[in-house]
């Protein structure tokens, strides 16, 4: 079962649920609108930032998501967000995603390193056995991303998603299975 309230901690970061109070911190982070190309959602307008986070916010109250603010515990800033969502108890899977990093943070491997701290956590303390991932198809730096953690490419699904900039995209699945993780 997943801990709602969990954090999550390295030297390196911790990730902990994400509250309301985020936004005023997280609206500097994310003015560009380049950095939302292959989002399904333009977080550089901050009325969609808000709502993004209300709707993340829901989710964890109603346990239908683990929203996660990633935060730098050196300098005390936010970097950036993660989710665990799409939750089946019943399947034991659940999906990361939905995680942008702040452009300061991309190219640290921030993001790869946070990936392993939640396959550390689902796969040693809840039921989880199955991880699933999915990308925009013409995502490529997230592709070798979600490879250099050791997932493993499914399939397409064509046509998939509406993209903020109403292109129609095609979704690149990936997972990572329990006896396929290497701790």
């Amino acid at each position: 079962m997943i801990d709602f309230k969990k954090i999550i901690r390295s030297e390196r970061v911790f990730l902990r649920p994400m509250k309301t109070d985020d936004f005023e911190k997280m609206k500097s982070l994310t003015t560009d609108p380049k950095m939302w190309y292959y989002f399904t959602a333009d977080l550089s307008d901050e009325i969609i930032l808000k709502q993004w986070i209300k709707t993340a916010i829901s989710d964890l109250k109603q346990h239908k998501a683990l929203p996660l603010t990633i935060v730098d515990p050196k300098k005390e800033n936010i970097i950036g967000t993660t989710r665990i969502g799409n939750i089946s108890e019943v399947n034991k899977r659940v999906e990361i995603g939905w995680t942008w990093i702040s452009k300061e943070y991309q190219g640290t491997g921030i993001n790869g390193h946070v990936k392993k701290l939640l396959f550390e956590y689902l796969f040693s303390e809840t039921a989880t056995l199955r991880i699933e991932f999915k990308t925009d198809i013409l995502n490529i730096p997230a592709r070798k991303g979600m490879e250099k953690v050791g997932l493993i490419k499914e399939g397409v699904l064509r046509s998939h998603t509406l993209m903020t900039n109403n292109r129609r995209r095609d979704t690149l699945y990936y997972s990572i299975l329990k006896d396929e993780w290497n701790k």
